[in-house]
């Protein structure tokens, strides 16, 4: 290169193998050669590392090229080194092809280039993860296997892991005719069709996942929720409780509550929501102070766009209140009927249009079939045992009644009042039979209990109590009768709830009278006591004693009607 330098020491700018020798003298000696040294020259740019396809993730049996490039340095010859010996690539190989990939082939891959003795940097590392795919699972969105016909639910394949890729997509449900590419199917409202497995597998290349396990979706009819009520026979100002059951329960569902409102027109009953009685996510709703027979109905909606249920069959809680806007009679007056009676239940209050409402044993629902103006006639049959009650074109609806026929020709009947009887009043029961009205010689029983021992022909009560209440049934030449509730009104000396505002306002009277009262009791205590200082008079002093007397005894006469006040109070709260 350089010859006769004056210095050991030179400068270069191209790699290779250098060395170097000295000489002196004249002629000139020269030492033998060095040994060599080899100068590496870099190119500036570090190369890349690329997969192809580009997924980091690639599955068992599939094939991946892992490729480095320089760029700028097109068109070199470059040889090529890879920090991965299991390659086992060629020096000139810028590519390595992994044909049917294992796990062992996951790692990371880095490269460098060389021309002659020109290097580049080493490339970043790519790591390259080789794993058997999960296999993937079918999904449903929302979760529920079994849902009806209207609701909307998506079906969709799902491949863990495999985020990313350039997946299509197989289905086991020919039904489903999706695109290869799509990884879901939508159900729009769905029918019974649309029952059945579904599966899936994914396919990448010529690489195929295996297929999912099956999950089963049940598409079945409208359900209709079933609501009961307790109690169904009230006692005034109870609580009522509802309770809407719907089939898979836990499934997402919200609920509605209604109050059945009669509609004599359509023959029907129209639904109006119940306070707060809206999307609610509790089964179960309780209405408080319930005092009147009245229908309730619910219905359940869930997903979004929410799905509703049809409405439940109606339910009624029953109140034998006969103090209600409507009412009810029945003739001949008595729970228990011979079958092909003739009785005639008559609908009374200020309304022009009536229905007479029947739900029996079974659990049907119906209305009279020979309704003549207010009143409905009955040829008793043993399917006419059931609860019925009047319902008015303005929706009001009167008190409840039992009726029971005897399915026993040749029994006996109880005849006991349909109403309740008021505490205090006096009531008959007595026996009969069809051929015979008045019997004799019959044993009474109150809560399948014996009354008493003897015979007789009538059990008179001639001051009903609260402990009177409950099932009475009669005996009579060994037969018995069915048994009938007999309910208890109870009042507090004559007066019911319905007179409280009655004695509020008596009590308010009293009140005012007897402030009134102290007040010119101090008057006239001062007046005295002025006298008195003025003049020592025992006359005025006695009367103003005397009148003090009066005064206390009229304080007497107004108390008195204070305590019945509090007895009355008291017996409203036990009513």
């Amino acid at each position: 290169m350089r010859g006769s330098e004056a210095n050991g020491v030179i400068s270069v700018s191209q790699g290779g193998l250098y060395h170097c020798r000295g000489g002196r003298g004249d002629p000139v000696y020269y030492t033998e050669d060095s040994s060599n040294l080899t100068v590496v020259e870099t190119f500036p740019r570090k190369p890349t590392v690329t997969l192809q396809p580009s997924w980091p993730q690639i599955y068992s049996g599939e094939t991946v090229t892992v490729r480095c490039e320089i760029q700028g340095g097109e068109g070199a010859q470059w040889t090529y080194e890879w920090r991965a010996a299991k390659l086992n690539t060629p020096p000139t190989s810028n590519e390595y092809r992994i044909i049917r990939a294992t796990e062992s082939d996951s790692g990371g891959y880095s490269c460098r280039g060389r021309r002659d003795y020109f290097f580049s940097e080493w490339s970043d590392i790519i790591t390259l993860t080789v794993s058997f795919p999960s296999k993937p699972t079918v999904t449903l969105q929302p979760s529920w296997t079994q849902i009806y016909s209207g609701e909307t639910v998506t079906v969709r394949c799902e491949i863990q892991g495999g985020e990313g890729a350039q997946w299509t997509y197989e289905w086991r449900a020919a039904k489903l005719n999706t695109p290869p590419t799509s990884n879901e199917y939508r159900i729009i409202r769905g029918i019974e069709s649309d029952s059945g497995g579904y599966s899936c597998r994914g396919r990448r290349d010529y690489f195929f996942s295996e297929w999912s396990d099956i999950i089963t979706l049940t598409v079945s009819y409208e359900p209709r929720p079933v609501l009961t009520v307790s109690p169904s026979w009230l006692s005034p100002g109870a609580s009522v409780t509802l309770n809407c059951e719907v089939e898979h329960p836990s499934a997402g569902w919200s609920f509605y509550w209604y109050k059945a409102v009669p509609d004599l027109s359509e023959k029907s009953s129209s639904y109006e929501l119940l306070p707060d009685g809206s999307g609610t996510a509790q089964d179960s709703y309780i209405i408080h102070g319930q005092t009147h027979t009245a229908g309730y109905v619910c219905r359940a909606g869930r997903g979004d766009p929410e799905y509703h249920t049809d409405h439940s069959r109606p339910k009624f809680v029953w109140s034998a209140d006969v103090h209600s806007a409507a009412s009810l009679t029945v003739s001949p007056d008595r729970v228990q009927h011979f079958t092909s009676d003739s009785v005639s239940l008559t609908c009374e209050g200020n309304f022009t249009e009536w229905r007479v409402r029947k739900f029996s044993e079974d659990g049907r629902l119906s209305d009279c079939r020979r309704m003549t103006g207010s009143t409905c006639d009955i040829n008793t049959s043993e399917s006419d045992t059931a609860v019925y009650w009047c319902e008015s074109g303005s929706g009001e609806f009167s008190s409840a009644v039992n009726i029971t026929v005897q399915n026993d020709g040749n029994g006996p009947i109880l005849v006991s009042p349909v109403h309740p009887v008021t505490e205090g009043a006096s009531v008959s029961l007595s026996c009969s039979l069809r051929t015979q009205k008045i019997l004799s010689n019959v044993f009474f029983y109150h809560n399948v209990k014996l009354i008493e021992n003897d015979p007789r022909g009538e059990l008179k009560i001639s001051a009903v109590s609260k402990s009177d209440e409950g099932f009475y049934k009669c005996q009579y030449s060994g037969r018995e009768s069915a048994q009938s509730w007999m309910s208890v009104k109870v009042t507090v000396s004559g007066a019911d709830s319905s007179s409280s505002p009655v004695w509020l306002m008596v009590g308010l009277v009293c009140g005012v009278s007897l402030i009134i009262i102290l007040l010119l009791l101090l008057y006239r205590c001062r007046q005295s006591k002025w006298k008195h200082h003025k003049a020592e008079q025992s006359a005025v002093y006695s009367e103003v004693k005397t009148g003090a007397a009066e005064d206390s005894l009229m304080y007497a006469e107004v108390k008195q009607p204070k305590k019945e006040k509090a007895k009355k109070n008291k017996g409203l709260h036990v009513y």
